[in-house]
C-alpha cells in the first residue's frame, strides 16, 4: 500500500470543506442548476412548499444553513439537495403525494442530508479519488486552484451532489424522520411515500426511474421505518389539498431528459 493511499485514507476520515465553503459551492451549483431545471413559477405553489420546508429546518440538527426550496416543473417523483442548504422537490411530487405528511416527508429527507452534511463528504471523497491530494487547495482556500463555481460544475457534472451513499440515505431516513415527526407531521407520512414509490415502479415506471437511479430501492427502506414512524402529528391540511389541486389544473409538467 502506498503511502499517497494511506494518506488518503486517513483524510476520508475527516470533512474537509468547511461549513462557508460548502454554502459557497452550493450557491454556485444552485446557479447551475436554475440554468438547466424548468422551476414552477407559482406564487402561491411556490410559498406552500417553503413553508414546509421553514418548518422543517427550525429541527434540523447541524449548521445553520441558510436553507432555500424550489419546486421543479417535472412530472417525475424526484428530489435533491444540494450543499450548503438548496432542496429542489420536482411538481410531480406533490401530484402523486395524497395527504402533506407525505410532502413534508420527502423534504424532511433532503433537509437531513444537507444537516449532516452529507455533500461536504462527498466533496472530499470525490476530491481525494478523483482530483488527487494535489488539488485539495483548491476546496481548503490554501492557494490558487479552482474557484467555487469551477468546483460545483465538476461535481455537478459528475454527479457528486445527487447520488448519496447507501449508508448517508440510511442517515437521511432516520434524521429527516426525527426532524419530520418533531416538526408536528405524522412520521407515517415518509413511509407513506415509499410505498406510493413501490406502487408506481410496477404501474409507471417512468415516474420514478430517475429516483430509483440515484437512492436505494423503498422495499428496504419501508421496513426499517415502520418501526420508528410512530403515530400522531399533522397528516394533511386543506392548504395541500388547495395547492395539489391548483397545480393539477395547470399546463402538465414537462419529463426529465434522460442522461
Amino acid at each position: 500500500m502506498t503511502r499517497v493511499f494511506l494518506v488518503s485514507l486517513m483524510l476520508l476520515q475527516f470533512t474537509l470543506v468547511s461549513v462557508q465553503q460548502e454554502i459557497e459551492i452550493g450557491r454556485e451549483a444552485n446557479a447551475q442548476v436554475r440554468k438547466e431545471v424548468p422551476e414552477l413559477r407559482d406564487a402561491q405553489a411556490a410559498a406552500y412548499v417553503r413553508s414546509i420546508g421553514q418548518r422543517l429546518v427550525r429541527n434540523a440538527p447541524g449548521p445553520q444553513y441558510p436553507y432555500s426550496f424550489t419546486m421543479a416543473d417535472y412530472r417525475e417523483i424526484n428530489a435533491f439537495a444540494l450543499p450548503g442548504g438548496p432542496v429542489w422537490i420536482n411538481r410531480g411530487v406533490l401530484h402523486t403525494a395524497t395527504n402533506e405528511s407525505q410532502v413534508a416527508g420527502v423534504l424532511a429527507h433532503e433537509v437531513a442530508h444537507i444537516a449532516q452534511r452529507h455533500a461536504a463528504d462527498q466533496l472530499t471523497k470525490a476530491t481525494v479519488a478523483n482530483l488527487g491530494l494535489g488539488l485539495l487547495g483548491a476546496v481548503l482556500g490554501n492557494g490558487g486552484g479552482a474557484s467555487a463555481a469551477q468546483m460545483a460544475a465538476g461535481f455537478l457534472t459528475n454527479g457528486v451532489f445527487l447520488k448519496f451513499s447507501r449508508d448517508d440515505e440510511r442517515e437521511a431516513d432516520q434524521v429527516g424522520l426525527q426532524i419530520l415527526r418533531t416538526s408536528g407531521w405524522d412520521g407515517r407520512g415518509m413511509v407513506e411515500l415509499f410505498q406510493i414509490l413501490q406502487q408506481e415502479s410496477t404501474r409507471n415506471p417512468g415516474s420514478v426511474e430517475t429516483f430509483f437511479s440515484s437512492h436505494p430501492p423503498p422495499q428496504d427502506r419501508i421496513g426499517r421505518l415502520q418501526g420508528m414512524a410512530g403515530s400522531g402529528g399533522t397528516r394533511d391540511s386543506q392548504q395541500f389539498q388547495s395547492i395539489r389541486a391548483r397545480l393539477l389544473k395547470m399546463a402538465a409538467p414537462k419529463s426529465m431528459p434522460r442522461s
